[in-house]
Parts: structure tokens; C-alpha cells; sequence
């Protein structure tokens, strides 16, 4: 995976002219505004508190000269879920506030979001004055040793002489090689004090040993094209980093230069058309039939910018078992992690494959992968993605088939569980428009993410998709969108359970629904939106559907949709836990596409279950 990568550069002459004139006597948190701003920063989400005060003076008065706008979460989550957002549709970094304490201890959830999915941000904290660290002092938490984990880096700033640095470093960490949050917690008495300051510009400042991620070889390149050409049953497998790389251009040429079919992963989608003849959709739990089928046929797995993540690969052993794999990665570590490749990449995806174009100039499709793509299209016609008949309740597809006619080109945000998963397979999106956490799954994700891409865009269409258990977990940032009159359009598809959680104990647990159902206690989410001053639209009827998504569409501020629909509808095909792809349930049996189950230890001749990695019977790896 890869952001874009800065270049470090010598300062320009009007950089040095402005410099000239440095230092100046500022405090720590004038500082810390002015390496903002001197980043191109334009938004930062956050909430004040005690310990970050001088930081949130001194940001009160770079609102008032112009430099930036502070947008007032009623969550620290909600704060680092918008500045996640704000940084997947952009590509920029995003930038996010909290104070010390309970405050720091808030971003956590989205810390940890915006790491599984590599997304760039910059988290500011506040923290005790620094006499009082290791005290326990009043909202003291060690937030640099709770978020070591989760960070790609993370700073005490002892000294405020060192701010400009630490800025300057941050993004550089954040947004280069395989993106991340990064971490400064500032203590109270830093904002505070006074010291002679000399800024430091972007790309100027370089972490001892930082380094910025190689081109591909060319001899890995050579021996990708030749498994390319040599292959009758390709896969061109997409994923996240192939967004943050920019990459949807070149993805595009290598498709249709070989005619390589393309599957994409939940952070990939929009990386490739998926109407395009070649586009296969989604793989994986909740893939389409056909990208599984493909996956589990192909004699070619071409993995670019994708970790062979557990919801895509099912079980690993039956994993694309025919294939030969080229994996391309700007993190080396995730190059073999899970599947070893024939052919690895570590580089920047889009220069990886612009290398595979330029070394295959002029090159035809050859004819070989013709009858791959005629089965391809079979499976599309015998195992499309399926509609429930349009009787009784509103099936929650209908809605967002709904949304995908009136609004084609909206950015779409997600929370998480069935709902994000039938966005996932009907919702057709572009680079940047789809915006849903896919690692870490966290739920409450989708509002606050909806408003950073609309404060990013204000005068793009921005839909959140939730359901009814998941939007509860932010839905205070509704006061959020009513303050800022941030036009997003929340749609609920509302069936009284945690859907996700009640399909698996429906399927796994013998139906026993222990603390799922949502109706006890439950809203009325109409009243409670016009109660945060937004727009509230109720729809029960499918008749009203279209006109009540319209209305919503058109208003011109915030707009809180509640669509109920059927209770027990369940989102398919789906991969059981410990299945291979192929194995799918809500699909006709496909037997011609069954893995072994189970192989034979080599030291000692005993047979085990396939997915097992050591025998039971010796120890011995298999």
C-alpha cells in the first residue's frame, strides 16, 4: 500500500526570505498552528479540553487570520473518524484534536481504525504539564505508551523548540511508504512556554533512519510479465493500496492490455469499474459468487496493493490453491506474511504497475485468457447477486439499488455489519467515494466519516449507509451536522437487530439471539434527527421509497433517513468461518470447485484437517 510520497527538497529562495526573519519569540502553541498551516492544513476536527487549552487559544486565533477552520465534534471518536475520512477522500492528511486524559483515551477506537486501514492522520493531544507527568495527575494517561500499537509513530514533546520538527516529520511518516496515524501529545506547560522560533518547512526534515520506499526492481518486474503472459487463468486482485497509490489509472491499462479480470477487496473498491466487462466485483466472506469462483479457479493471482486479509482469503489453504502469485506491496512485511508469492513486489503500487506497462509497450491481448472470461461470464449469469422479490416489507437491497439510480456519483460512507456489506456488493463507487472501515470493523464509524468528506467537499453529495444498532454508537454527531449544516443524507436501514451479529447466531449458534435485537429501547430516529435540528424522514411503505430518498436528496442540509425494513432478510452469498472461498452458503452447490479437506503429515503418515499447520499427532509443521 502506498500514499503519496513527498520528496524531500531544499527550501525554496521564498521560503529562505521568510525564514530570514525568524526567529521570533512565539509560545509552543502558536507553533504548533503555524507547522499546521505551513502543512496545508485546512480542517482539523477535535473537542478542547483542560490540558490542550493553549493549544485551542492559539487555534482560535489562526481561525480568525484565515489559516484554517476548526470543526467541533460532540465525541473525540467522532473526531478521528472525520479526520480519517477526510484523508481517504482527499488523500491528504488528516489532522484531529483531543486533550488529555478520558479525551485521549476516546480517539483510541479511530487511532486504531485509520491504522488497520492505513489511512494518514496526524492525532494532537494534550497532556499534563510536564512536572506532572507520572503522578497521576488529574486526567493523566499515557497515551504515547497505550497507542504504541496502533501508530506508526508517536512523540512526548518535552521541548516546544522542537514542534516545528516533530510537525514536519509527522506528516512526512504519516502520508509516505505504507500510510498511518502518527501521534504528538503535547503537555499543557509546552503550549505555554515561550521560546525563539524558527519554522521548518515540509519535506525538510528527515527521522534518523526514515526511509522513503524503493522503486520496484526490474528484474522482479520481468518475472512478473512472464508469469503474465504465460498464464491462461489471470486475477488481477485490488486492494486499499491501490486507492492511496492512485493507482486506478494504470489498474485500468494492465486490465485491458492482458484482459485481466478484476476483483477488488472492500478498501479496493472503486479502484476499478465495476461495470467494466472485466470487473468481477468484491471477493471474499461477502463477495460475489463469480470473484470467489475466480479466485478458487485462477492460475494467476496478481495481488496489488491487497494483505490477503482473513475476510477475503476464507480459509488460507484453499485459497487460490491453482495459482501462482505476484504480490505487489510498499510494505515489505506484508509481502509473505500470509501467502508466499512467486514473484514479490515491495513498491509503490502505481509505479509497480506503470513499470509492468512500460516494459510491455506495445504488447496485444493475446487471446489466451478468452475462454477464462467466457466461464467468468457463466458464473455472472448462473450466480448473480440476488434481489428478493418486491413483496411485503421493503428487503433492505431494494434501498440501496434505490440509492445507486438517484445517486450515482455520491461519496458513500458506511458503518458497519449487513448494511456495509450490501453497499459493499450494489453500490458502483469511483477512487475516494468509498469510504467504510474494513479492518478493524468498527461500528459508529459511518456518520462522523460522512461529515469529514463533506467538510473536505461541501458541495459534493455525501450518503451515509448505517443501520439501526451501529448509527447509536455516534449519534451525537448529529449536532455536529446541524451546527456546521454539513448537507449529509444519513439512510438507517433499520430491522431492529444487530443484523450482522444476528445472521451468525441465526447460521452458527442455533439460532439463539443472545443480545442482538435492538426494538427495546430503540428511538424514534425521525423525532430524535429534528430534535439536533435535521431534517427526520421516516419510510415504512415501498412505495414511498423513492419519493421519501428524493426528498431527503434534495433538501439542502442535513437529512436523517429511517427506512425500515424486513427483519429477518440475510446478506448473501456469504463464506462460512473456516470455508473456502468456493464454499459458499446461499448459493446452489458448485461441487466441481471443492477443496481437500484434509492431508497427510509427511513424518509420521497421519491424516488432519487441511487447515491445520502442525500435525496433532507429531508436532511436525505441515
Amino acid at each position: 500500500m502506498l500514499a503519496v510520497v513527498v520528496t524531500l527538497t531544499s527550501v525554496s529562495a521564498a521560503a529562505e526570505a521568510a525564514i530570514a526573519s525568524y526567529p521570533v519569540r512565539v509560545n509552543g502553541g502558536y507553533a504548533l498552528m503555524d507547522a499546521l498551516h505551513r502543512h496545508g492544513v485546512d480542517h482539523i476536527f477535535g473537542y478542547p479540553g483542560g490540558a490542550i487549552l493553549p493549544i485551542y487559544d492559539e487555534l482560535h486565533k489562526a481561525e480568525s487570520r484565515g489559516w484554517l477552520k476548526h470543526i467541533l465534534v460532540r465525541h473525540e471518536q467522532g473526531g478521528t473518524h472525520a479526520a480519517d475520512a477526510y484523508a481517504r477522500a482527499t488523500g491528504k492528511v488528516g489532522v484531529c484534536f483531543g486533550t488529555s486524559g478520558p479525551g485521549a483515551t476516546n480517539l483510541v477506537t479511530g487511532i486504531a481504525t485509520a491504522q488497520m486501514d492505513s489511512v494518514p492522520m496526524v492525532v494532537i493531544t494534550g497532556q499534563v504539564p510536564r512536572a506532572a507527568i507520572g503522578t497521576d495527575a488529574f486526567q493523566e494517561t499515557d497515551i504515547f505508551g497505550i497507542t504504541l500499537p496502533i501508530v506508526k509513530h508517536s512523540w512526548v514533546v518535552r521541548d516546544p523548540a522542537h514542534i516545528g520538527r516533530i510537525v514536519a516529520e509527522a506528516f512526512l511518516i504519516a502520508s509516505t511508504g505504507r500510510p498511518g496515524p502518527v501521534l504528538i501529545d503535547v503537555p499543557k506547560d509546552v503550549g505555554l512556554e515561550e521560546f525563539d522560533y524558527t519554522p521548518v518547512e515540509p519535506g525538510s526534515a528527515m527521522p534518523a533512519g526514515y526511509r522513503l520506499p524503493a522503486q520496484a526492481h526490474p528484474e522482479s518486474i520481468s518475472q512478473a510479465l512472464e508469469l503474465i503472459r504465460q498464464s491462461h487463468r489471470p486475477l488481477l486482485y485490488v486492494g486499499g493500496g491501490a486507492i492511496s497509490s492512485g493507482a486506478h489509472g494504470v489498474i485500468h491499462q494492465l486490465a485491458e492490455r492482458f484482459r485481466l479480470p478484476v476483483t477488488t477487496t472492500l478498501m479496493g473498491k472503486g479502484a476499478f469499474d465495476e461495470t467494466h466487462p472485466l470487473a468481477v466485483g468484491m471477493l471474499g466472506m461477502h463477495g460475489t459468487a463469480y470473484a470467489n469462483f475466480a479466485v478458487t479457479e485462477c492460475d494467476l493471482l496478481i495481488a496489488a496493493g491487497a494483505r490477503f486479509d482473513d475476510r477475503v482469503t476464507g480459509r488460507l489453504d484453499s485459497f487460490a490453491p491453482r495459482a501462482r502469485v505476484i504480490h505487489i506491496d510498499i510494505d515489505a512485511a506484508e509481502v509473505g506474511k500470509n501467502r508466499v508469492p512467486d514473484v514479490p513486489i515491495v513498491a509503490d503500487v502505481h509505479q509497480a504497475i506503470g513499470a509492468l506497462l512500460t516494459a510491455s509497450t506495445g504488447e496485444a491481448p493475446s487471446g489466451r485468457t478468452e475462454a477464462w472470461l467466457e466461464r467468468i461470464a457463466s458464473w455472472k449469469h448462473h450466480y448473480p447477486l440476488v434481489v428478493p422479490t418486491p413483496e411485503g416489507e421493503i428487503a433492505p437491497q431494494e434501498v440501496v439499488i434505490a440509492l445507486q439510480e438517484l445517486a450515482p456519483r455520491a461519496y458513500v460512507t458506511t458503518d458497519v455489519g449487513q448494511h456495509q456489506m450490501w453497499a459493499a456488493q450494489f453500490l458502483h463507487t469511483g477512487p475516494r467515494r468509498w469510504i467504510s472501515s474494513a479492518g478493524l470493523g468498527t461500528m459508529g464509524f459511518g456518520m462522523p466519516a460522512a461529515l469529514g468528506v463533506q467538510t473536505a467537499f461541501p458541495q459534493e453529495q455525501v450518503i451515509c449507509v448505517a443501520g439501526d444498532a451501529s448509527i447509536l454508537m455516534n449519534i451525537q454527531e448529529l449536532g455536529t451536522l446541524s451546527q456546521y449544516q454539513l448537507p449529509v443524507k444519513v439512510v438507517i436501514l433499520n430491522n431492529g437487530w444487530q443484523g450482522m451479529v444476528r445472521q451468525w447466531q441465526e447460521s452458527f449458534y442455533g439460532e439463539r439471539y443472545s443480545a442482538s435485537e435492538m426494538t427495546g429501547g430503540m428511538p424514534n430516529f425521525e423525532a430524535l434527527a429534528e430534535a439536533f435540528g435535521v431534517k427526520g424522514i421516516t419510510i415504512t411503505e415501498r412505495e414511498d421509497l423513492h419519493a421519501g430518498l428524493r426528498r431527503a436528496l434534495a433538501h439542502p442540509g442535513p437529512a436523517f433517513v429511517n427506512v425500515v425494513v424486513r427483519r429477518g432478510e440475510n446478506c448473501y452469498p456469504m463464506v462460512p468461518p473456516g470455508a473456502s472461498n468456493a464454499q459458499m452458503v446461499g448459493l446452489p452447490s458448485h461441487p466441481e470447485l471443492a477443496i481437500d479437506t484434509s492431508r497427510q503429515c509427511n513424518a509420521c503418515g497421519s491424516t488432519t484437517e487441511s487447515a491445520h499447520h502442525f500435525c496433532p499427532s507429531c508436532g511436525a509443521k505441515l
